[in-house]
C-alpha cells in the first residue's frame, strides 16, 4: 500500500524547510558600519567551503525520498484549481525571475544615477551574487540532467548527466528561481543588516520568506522537485553570504572600482556626463 504525506502536512513541510536553509544562514557580515570591515586577503573560495558543498549533497539526500509525495499532493486537483494559490504561484515566480535581477539591477542603476552610493552597492553586490548563484545552478542543471516533473511525473530519479544542456525539461535539479530569490534574500538582508542593524529583526524573515514561497511555486507548477528547490535554496543563500562578505572583506576590488568608480551627473544643458576613475 501506498502512504501519502497529508495535504496541508506536506506543504508546510515544504515550504519549511526551503525557508529554513535561509534563516538558519549565518548573517554575511555581523551587524556593523561598513568602515568598521578590515582588509582581508582570503581568497573568494576558502577550504571549508567544501563542508558547504558537502551540505548541498545532504540536503538533496534528505529531501529526496519526499520528493514525490509532495508532488502528488500539490498535483492534487483541488489545490491546483485554487485561484489564489494560481495567481500568487504566478506573482512569485516572476518574482524569483526576472524579478530578482531586475529589483537588483534597478537599485544599481538608480544609485549611480541620484548619486546614491549606498544604494548603487547594494544593488550592485546584490546583482553579482544573483549572477553567481546562477551560474552554479547552471552548470549543474547540464551536468545532472534531471527531468522534470512535469516531464517525467512518476520518477523523481529521471537522471542522466549532460542532457540538460539542450532540453530544458531535463534541467530540473536544482532550481534557478528558487536560487535568484535566496541569492537576492541573502545579499539583501547581509547588506541592510550592516547598513542598518535595527531593521535586522523583520528583514530576514520578510525576504527569505518571500524567497520560499518562490520555491514553493516552483513546485505548485510542477516544475521542479523538492530536492531541487531546498538545494536550489542553499546555493543562493550561500552565494549571497560568499559575494556580499567578499566584497567588503576586500574593499576596491576590481568589479567594485569598475562599477561603482564611475560617476554619472546630470549637465546643466539636461543631459548627462559620465566621469571613470578605473584603476586596475
Amino acid at each position: 500500500m501506498t502512504h501519502r504525506v497529508p495535504s496541508l502536512h506536506a506543504r508546510r513541510l515544504a515550504l519549511a524547510l526551503v525557508v529554513a536553509v535561509g534563516v538558519a544562514a549565518p548573517h554575511p557580515l555581523p551587524a556593523q558600519n561598513a568602515d568598521s570591515v578590515k582588509a582581508s586577503h582570503e581568497p573568494l573560495f576558502t577550504r571549508s567551503d567544501a563542508y558547504y558543498a558537502a551540505g548541498f549533497i545532504i540536503a538533496a539526500a534528505a529531501m529526496a525520498p519526499i520528493d514525490l509525495a509532495v508532488a502528488h499532493e500539490l498535483r492534487d486537483s483541488t489545490t491546483q484549481a485554487n485561484e489564489f494559490f494560481q495567481h500568487s504561484a504566478t506573482g512569485f515566480r516572476l518574482l524569483g525571475n526576472p524579478g530578482a535581477i531586475s529589483i537588483t539591477t534597478g537599485m544599481y542603476v538608480v544609485g549611480r544615477l541620484a548619486d546614491r552610493p549606498r544604494l548603487a552597492d547594494v544593488g550592485l553586490h546584490s546583482a553579482e551574487a544573483i549572477l553567481f548563484a546562477e551560474g552554479v545552478t547552471d552548470v549543474l542543471k547540464v551536468a545532472v540532467g534531471r527531468a522534470r516533473p512535469f516531464q517525467d511525473p512518476e520518477h523523481p530519479f529521471d537522471v542522466k548527466p549532460g542532457r540538460g544542456w539542450r532540453r530544458s525539461y531535463y534541467a530540473s535539479f536544482p532550481s534557478g528561481h528558487t536560487t535568484a530569490a535566496f541569492a537576492t534574500a541573502a545579499a539583501l538582508s547581509g547588506e541592510l543588516g550592516r547598513l542598518y542593524p535595527h531593521m535586522d529583526w523583520w528583514v530576514r524573515p520578510v525576504l527569505y520568506g518571500g524567497a520560499g514561497l518562490v520555491g514553493l511555486s516552483r513546485m505548485y507548477n510542477n516544475y521542479h522537485w523538492t530536492s531541487d528547490v531546498v538545494v536550489g535554496a542553499a546555493i543562493g543563500t550561500f552565494s549571497g553570504w560568499k559575494i556580499v562578505r567578499y566584497n567588503h572583506t576586500h574593499p576596491n576590488n576590481r568589479l567594485d572600482r569598475l562599477f561603482l568608480g564611475t560617476r554619472v551627473a546630470p549637465t546643466a544643458s539636461g543631459g548627462t556626463s559620465v566621469s571613470f576613475s578605473w584603476s586596475f
